[in-house]
């Protein structure tokens, strides 16, 4: 199973499917075929893993996510794997999806031995921000912000290049090319034009780009860089959070990463739609009034939203911290 998972982190993380990994193994436990899912019309896992062998009767498939059971682009991979004979199938994770779950039954009614959970805590990590997006009815959404050591995002005239380094920068970029799309609102697009691309140390544009979304009613600009972004754009014209997730939903955006400055971080906290935060913290201090954060409704110090620190990264001089509400999204 931990090498299903390993394959599974060669497919794309971006776009509507999930990373699916699968491995067959024969009667001797000896991997016999492996196989992953490449995005969206491409052979799933299983499906995959079985073209590489011309015979797959009796043997075992080990997939991280339970086999498909419906038909989209693909056929569905539970009755792929019973055409092609293969005895038993070890999974680590239900399905939430409701289009697609019900493999594992369907499976058991043709006589396939299911083993469902192994390894489950490992693959629900690997696959959170999929597994949250399809539970909630909504993108994952990571709110990015860079900060002083004294959590100031920019010296009292508003300058902030370069508060970080460019190990940190650069690391923004790759965070960037893991999402689906990049919000930002059009305070932001007015004040400082951005480009919002993803890209390489460089400066070549990286081979994913998330497509920019701007929340706010003001119209992106004519000539504003945001218009000629290799992704397109979602002019979504409101401020309307929870519409606006639903629309990105619609649209097949599981990833959105928020870097929009203070005003439209801080609207996402406090309508608990944050499911992680990225604090990249430079070693300075610049004191002043310019916050990475506005106004969150936290009158008395038991309404703070509290976080857990997932993981701390050093970054050249600047650490990168990753946290995550202390209590889940639901769903996640």
């Amino acid at each position: 199973m931990r090498r299903a998972l390993s394959l599974a982190t060669h497919g794309p993380a971006v776009g509507a499917n999930p990373q699916v990994g699968c491995v067959l193994l024969d009667a001797a436990g000896t991997m016999v075929a492996q196989g992953w899912h490449r995005g969206a019309g491409t052979a799933h896992a299983e499906v995959d893993a079985l073209s590489h062998i011309p015979d797959a009767r009796g043997l075992t498939a080990v997939v991280t996510l339970e086999p498909c059971n419906h038909t989209g682009r693909t056929g569905p991979c539970a009755q792929a794997l019973i055409d092609a004979g293969v005895a038993r199938v070890v999974y680590a994770l239900d399905d939430p999806n409701p289009v697609a779950g019900g493999g594992a039954d369907r499976l058991r009614a043709a006589g396939v031995e299911v083993i469902g959970g192994l390894l489950a805590d490992e693959a629900t990590e690997l696959l959170l921000p999929w597994l949250t997006s399809v539970r909630t009815g909504r993108p994952w959404v990571t709110v990015k912000w860079a900060t002083s050591l004294d959590g100031r995002a920019a010296a009292a005239d508003g300058t902030s290049q370069w508060i970080t380094g460019t190990a940190s920068r650069q690391r923004v970029h790759e965070q960037r090319a893991a999402h689906d799309a990049i919000a930002v609102g059009t305070g932001t697009v007015i004040a400082d034009d951005p480009s919002l691309t993803a890209r390489g140390d460089g400066g070549e544009l990286l081979a994913h780009q998330p497509v920019p979304v701007v929340f706010g009613t003001t119209p992106v600009p004519t000539d504003a860089r945001l218009r000629h972004h290799p992704a397109g754009l979602i002019e979504l014209g409101h401020r309307d959070l929870e519409a606006g997730m639903r629309d990105l939903d619609a649209r097949g955006i599981r990833r959105l990463f928020v870097e929009g400055g203070p005003t439209l971080a801080s609207a996402f906290v406090r309508a608990g739609l944050v499911d992680e935060v990225l604090i990249y913290l430079a070693p300075m201090l610049i004191g002043g009034p310019r916050v990475a954060l506005d106004e969150l409704g936290v009158t008395t110090i038991g309404e703070a939203h509290r976080l857990r620190i997932h993981r701390i990264e050093t970054l050249g001089d600047d650490l990168l911290v990753v946290a995550r509400p202390h209590q889940p999204a639901e769903g996640a």
